[in-house]
């Protein structure tokens, strides 16, 4: 079992008893008082073992880097490639890319610190989905290849527009993640707590290969 798993536990067996002491003080006429302080004591006791148990699940989640989308890639052609985008929960969608490189661009809300402790998942939206090559020289003149990713809702103006106020997000922040395109290489790409994404090999195939290609 987890830290917060034994608090819950904890929480249960102060605070089942504490209000056990509670009822048995309203209900019995011996040692009302000392029963009643008893199960307040409990109780309390009780309600903050579970309080610090949920604070410390939200902070140990703060720590963690949350999935975002996986890209798999599959060559074409030189410098010509499938990729195919599954967001986390959503539906795998295919996009030619052309170059050396692939890479997801996103917007990200990181929430302060009392909002990310209260469980507010963080927010992102996927901006793009491009190809890039190696070398700049190649990446003025050659064929580019950029996919929109946005969606028709777009948060960042209701927040600009209706939250704009409240100090509980910044909206204001823009990430990106890039890796080689290799023929059978199956990348994951994650948002780490402080906003930024991270891509790395989704398995020890695509490791391998990123290691062969000199990553």
């Amino acid at each position: 079992m987890t830290l917060t798993e034994w608090l819950l536990v904890a929480a249960l067996l102060l605070g089942l008893p504490g209000l056990a002491l509670l009822w048995s003080a309203f209900s019995r006429k011996q040692a009302p008082i000392l029963r009643g302080f008893l199960g307040t004591v409990l109780l309390v006791l009780g309600l903050s073992l579970a309080g610090l148990a949920g604070l410390l699940r939200n902070y140990l989640w703060l720590l963690e880097d949350q999935p975002v989308a996986t890209v798999s890639i599959r060559q074409i052609a030189a410098q010509s490639y499938l990729a195919t985008l599954t967001p986390e929960g959503a539906e795998s969608t295919e996009y030619p890319l052309s170059g050396d490189q692939w890479q997801l661009d996103a917007q990200v809300i990181r929430w302060h610190l009392p909002a990310a402790l209260a469980g507010l998942a963080p927010v992102y939206r996927l901006e793009r989905l491009s190809g890039r090559y190696n070398e700049p020289a190649q990446e003025l003149r050659a064929e580019r290849s950029v996919h929109d990713l946005r969606q028709d809702w777009d948060f960042w103006q209701f927040r600009q527009r209706y939250l704009s106020n409240l100090p509980i997000a910044d909206a204001h922040w823009g990430s990106a993640a890039y890796l080689p395109m290799i023929n059978g290489a199956r990348f994951t790409v994650l948002i780490n707590p402080r906003g930024g994404l991270v891509a790395k090999p989704a398995d020890a195939h695509s490791e391998a290969l990123l290691r062969e290609a000199g990553w």
